[in-house]
């Protein structure tokens, strides 16, 4: 995991996913997928709950060729686009692993043509279940009677067809009560899938032209573009553009060491020298054994000369196991550089917690 302007991005291809997808169904263990694309990064930056539903999901993969540019600019490597309509068809497609998958949200009788047509095509996607819950608020979204009639379908996948904020709060909201194991949210795919609307071709996706294609179908989703198109053009001036230059300025690579300290109720992980890829992940081992202890982490940066993505990848997946066990984590000894790099990097709220 790669930390990237203050989400969490997975360096992995449609291959891994897929295998990753299948595991969880074979094991019945939760896996919430998020996809990310500008206008995931715009809202996460402006909403504390949307960003925390990526923060805590399982994997995070990049959806969007100006995430995948700004990667490589940051040298962060991420190569390939991982769009949700692109799973759902490769996974529709397959002939081996048929995954049972659960249709929820869109609009009218979306949810219903799609599953017909699945179970027609008879491809890598057995539809068990479609229920469109019209509009409503997340908390009447996630009634007992909602939650059940999802359960007890027997699904391996839960496709879900609400809007961006909607989806990633109700998944967030109902984690705990859904024992279907793979969960992610699809948005627009389901219109894709009905034919409502026709998809980009696939230069015009590769390319990083899709928006110009949407608006055409789309007319009324000009007003977003434009929001997140100046939104991101700010971020790339004020926070992009002085992260590659520094990257590419620095040459420091002190020695990387962790010292830890054990107090009764936490552990103090004393980091130093360059905090950098092929080197943080010394990190874990520690992090670990604090969580066998029941310990709350504090890591202390006073020794740090220099970090990277890696780094907040690192962080933010210690974080949230942390959270998940109950645990606290704090960041501690931040100098006033290193809180410039965490600003830069839109992780700033990480040095807040408590």
């Amino acid at each position: 995991m790669y930390g990237l302007l203050g989400l969490p991005v997975d360096a992995v291809d449609f291959r891994t996913l897929i295998r990753a997808m299948d595991t969880a169904a074979a094991k019945r263990e939760p896996l919430l997928i998020s996809t990310p694309n500008v206008n995931f990064l715009i809202k996460s930056q402006q909403n504390e709950a949307f960003r925390d539903s990526m923060l805590l999901s399982d994997l995070c993969l990049a959806d969007g060729m100006p995430l995948i540019w700004i990667a490589k600019l940051l040298r962060v490597p991420i190569h390939e686009r991982v769009a949700g309509s692109d799973l759902f068809g490769r996974l529709k497609s397959r002939t081996e692993n048929r995954l049972r998958v659960f249709l929820f949200g869109g609009t009218g009788d979306l949810v219903e043509r799609v599953g017909a047509k699945l179970n027609a095509e008879r491809g890598g996607l057995e539809c068990v279940g479609v229920l469109n819950p019209g509009f409503g608020s997340v908390d009447e979204l996630s009634s007992p009677d909602i939650i059940s009639r999802i359960n007890a379908s027997g699904a391996d996948l839960l496709a879900v067809f609400l809007n961006a904020e909607k989806a990633q709060a109700w998944l967030l909201r109902n984690h705990h009560s859904l024992t279907v194991p793979i969960r992610a949210q699809f948005g627009a795919t389901i219109n894709f899938e009905a034919g409502t609307i026709r998809r980009a071709p696939p230069l015009l996706r590769s390319t990083g032209f899709e928006w110009l294609w949407r608006i055409k179908e789309e007319p009324h989703l000009w007003r977003r573009y434009w929001a997140d198109g100046k939104a991101l053009l700010q971020i790339l001036c004020t926070c992009v553009l002085p992260l590659a230059i520094t990257a590419r300025l620095t040459r420091q690579r002190a020695e990387f060491a962790i010292h830890a300290v054990q107090h009764d109720e936490r552990v103090t992980l004393s980091l130093s020298g360059s905090a950098t890829s092929n080197k943080i992940d010394s990190l874990l081992p520690f992090v670990r054994q604090a969580m066998k202890e029941s310990k709350a982490v504090n890591i202390d940066l006073a020794g740090v000369h220099h970090l990277d993505s890696r780094f907040f990848g690192v962080l933010m997946g210690v974080r949230r196991q942390l959270a998940r066990a109950g645990l606290s984590l704090t960041i501690t000894g931040v100098s006033a550089r290193l809180r410039r790099i965490f600003r830069l990097n839109r992780f700033e709220f990480l040095l807040s917690d408590g």
